[in-house]
């Protein structure tokens, strides 16, 4: 699919040297289509990083796609240049009064702090309340998804012993929801996370749907009925190289971090890692888009506040 950024952004000469369809704005505004207008919250530490892994996984549709970066008013970033920030992001309060097809709201490096201890947790309460309204379909990854789902439904999450780290089998457990169309029985996952949220408090809800899950993870994928909520507790999106990051930045800090699992060639670091998750990850992108959002979206954006 061809994603419309602003012609400057990073991301672009990134996904174009993978060969990734990026359609600049200016080029953009030749074509006589309405796309679909995507918002992203990113809430990651390394912004740029994660641009890249979201643009690249959104690029594997048909569907054109403009895209607003978004980040939290009165937040500062300590791991992304202001200048980037200001040159390619717009502050939540700046698009409130806007209607999106689509929203993506990604993890955080949160999962020891309570939530009404997260600076911002307020206008995380806001924002998931506007998108009800001005958003077709929301979809959550790692810390977003557990905090919205402790936002929308009460549902506290366990802190775990020690960190889940390593990519990890899932079960499709509801293979009739559009949203794993085309998956197979088992796939691979990358979690990074302390977090977890126990099957017993989820099935209490009638709304809340498990499509995909593994005893050593817990649920993985959710939706509610009408799938304008989905929450993904892992990180699809995740590089080649992010748990080895993660996993390297915790050893130089001098703690003792959680050797990821099931994720260098052999068990053994200094193979490197072997990336088998990227179908998968690319399936449930296209899926969502497709099914959730296309699907679903009005062609007037100004009536999603009127069906939502």
């Amino acid at each position: 699919m061809p994603i419309k950024v602003i012609d400057q952004l990073p991301a672009v000469e990134a996904l174009l040297a993978e060969n990734v369809f990026v359609m600049t704005e200016s080029r953009a505004q030749t074509q006589d289509i309405r796309p679909l207008k995507i918002a992203i919250l990113n809430l990651m530490p390394n912004k740029i990083a994660t641009e890249i892994q979201l643009l690249r996984l959104l690029a594997n549709s048909p569907l054109q796609v403009d895209i607003d970066l978004l980040r939290i008013d009165d937040h500062v970033s300590k791991n992304t240049p202001s200048n980037h920030l200001n040159c390619f992001y717009r502050y939540f309060s700046e698009v409130q009064q806007q209607n999106y097809d689509g929203l993506i709201i990604t993890g955080a490096p949160l999962g020891l702090v309570d939530y009404e201890d997260v600076t911002y947790w307020q206008q995380f309460g806001d924002i998931l309340r506007w998108a009800d309204q001005h958003v077709t379909s929301t979809l959550f990854l790692c810390w977003a998804a557990h905090a919205a789902l402790y936002q929308y439904y009460g549902l506290q999450r366990e802190i775990r012993g020690d960190k889940l780290s390593g990519v990890y089998w899932q079960q499709v457990s509801q293979p009739l929801s559009p949203l794993v169309r085309g998956f197979d029985d088992e796939f691979l996952v990358p979690h990074s996370r302390y977090a977890q949220v126990a099957k017993q408090k989820y099935q209490q809800h009638d709304d809340l749907h498990i499509l995909a899950e593994a005893d050593v993870t817990g649920a993985y994928l959710l939706q509610n009925t009408s799938g304008s909520r989905v929450f993904v507790t892992g990180h699809p999106e995740y590089d080649l190289t992010s748990l080895d990051d993660e996993y390297q930045r915790d050893l130089a800090s001098g703690v003792s971090p959680t050797f990821p699992e099931n994720y260098y060639r052999n068990n053994d670091p200094a193979q490197g890692p072997v990336k088998l998750w990227q179908s998968h990850a690319f399936l449930l992108f296209s899926n969502w888009l497709n099914y959730y959002v296309y699907q679903a979206t009005p062609f007037d954006l100004q009536q999603i506040g009127q069906t939502a």
